[in-house]
Parts: C-alpha cells; sequence; structure tokens
C-alpha cells in the first residue's frame, strides 16, 4: 500500500493493510462496475458495498462473484 493511501486511511480511522494482490482485485472490480454498467460513478459505489458487507471473504471471492453476476 502507498504512502499516500496509507495515510489517508489512517486519518478515515482504518488500520487495514491492503495487499498488492487486494489492491489489484479491488481495482479489477471498479472496472468491471464501470464498463459493465457503463455509468463510472458505481465503481466507488460498489467499493464501498463491498467493504461494508465483505467480513471475512477473500478479495479475490469477490471479485469472481462479481466477474459472475456481470455477465
Amino acid at each position: 500500500m502507498d504512502a499516500w493511501l496509507q495515510r489517508v486511511a489512517t486519518a478515515v480511522g482504518s488500520d487495514e493493510e491492503l495487499s498488492d494482490e487486494d489492491a489489484d482485485a479491488l481495482l479489477k472490480i471498479a472496472r468491471i462496475a464501470a464498463h459493465e454498467s457503463d455509468d463510472r460513478r458505481n465503481a466507488p459505489l460498489l467499493a464501498y458495498l463491498i467493504g461494508r458487507s465483505r467480513g471475512d471473504r477473500p478479495i479475490g471471492e469477490i471479485l469472481e462473484a462479481v466477474r459472475g453476476s456481470s455477465s
């Protein structure tokens, strides 16, 4: 996780660490949301919904669910 993102995360009260693998998966999810829906605003909204509901579910598993539901 880069320094800017870490500072902002800390400022908003997050102590989460974001691995490169999870970051890549989240960016893929955002790309799918923006392109499949033809509305770029859905990318941050989906990221928010995932953050609120994922629990211990791995990001890679969520990516596969997003891929499956967008077909």
